[in-house]
């Protein structure tokens, strides 16, 4: 069982002193999420919520996913990045496999990119995608960026990307994992069928189990039951040695936490030494013992 932690909603100085007390206190990973923009009028429905509005404010920081990996990866030895959820197909296909292989490069391999069809039609607009299609793109992306990291001469010719033969350097220096989000059926699917792993949000117990299962009967489906396949998520439970456990017997194969949460925002808020205790707590406590 891995044990990651995210960036969402730390100020952007914030995540790189808690990226290397996690990489001190034996944390596996930690996620960066994706979000360009907060247009002044935002017409898109936001799906998680009962108002179609986002729970965060305008302001809120959203650095760019990449920039911040390579900084983390900078002040840190071991720890690994990937995203919870990148939205690849808002971005031209060259620009994620540029951004993606020099992370790659400067972390030396500790990258995987967990890409996503997002939900903002506005952040697609600015970029020049259509929002329409970014599910059917997603799935050409996604092995086109696998051909496209292979270093030498490379090129890609599907329905939506035409890639003329490039050399595109620096390229990773072994295979990038991809893993995608999403709870649809479709985007199950193209976890199991496309896909090293799938990235979920927080649930409750049951229906985190509910979408582990599901990926299994998919794998097995595509005859991939055998290879290895990663399931991260976040479990809306208390955290005990034994709750991890039992995750890890269903397939889950790394959870998110943020241990610092309520802790962390009693302190003062301009000094980060407040997020130690709490991630050094949850390694000691639960991390050691569930890989006793």
């Amino acid at each position: 069982m891995q044990f990651w932690s995210g960036a969402a909603f730390l100020k952007t100085h914030e995540a790189l002193a808690v990226a290397r007390m996690l990489d001190e206190a034996g944390y596996d990973g930690m996620t960066t999420s994706d979000h360009m923009i907060y247009p002044r009028e935002l017409r898109s429905r936001y799906p998680d919520s009962g108002s179609g509005q986002p729970p965060w404010p305008p302001e809120t920081h959203w650095p760019d996913a990449w920039v911040l990996t390579g900084a983390m990866a900078a002040v840190t030895s071991r720890l690994k990045f990937s995203n919870a959820v990148y939205i690849a197909p808002a971005r031209p296909l060259v620009e994620v496999a540029k951004q993606v292989a020099t992370a790659a490069v400067l972390s030396g391999g500790r990258v995987s990119l967990a890409a996503g069809i997002g939900w903002m039609r506005e952040e697609y607009a600015l970029m020049g995608q259509d929002f329409t299609t970014r599910g059917k793109r997603l799935d050409e992306m996604i092995p086109a960026l696998r051909t496209l990291w292979q270093g030498g001469w490379v090129s890609w010719k599907g329905e939506f990307y035409d890639v003329p033969e490039m050399m595109i350097e620096p390229h990773p220096p072994q295979s990038v994992p991809i893993l995608v989000g999403g709870e649809s059926e479709a985007a199950l699917r193209r976890a199991a069928a496309l896909c090293d792993g799938w990235v979920g949000y927080a649930y409750r117990w049951d229906e985190a189990v509910g979408y582990a299962r599901r990926l299994t009967q998919l794998r097995r489906e595509y005859g991939r039951e055998n290879e290895p396949f990663d399931i991260l998520l976040a479990l809306l439970e208390p955290p005990t040695v034994e709750l991890y456990q039992r995750a890890r017997e269903e397939g889950i194969t790394a959870v998110m936490c943020a241990p610092w949460m309520g802790a962390a925002s009693a302190g003062d808020p301009d000094d980060v030494e407040r997020f130690r205790g709490p991630i050094e707590r949850f390694a000691e406590t639960i991390i050691a013992r569930v890989r006793d």
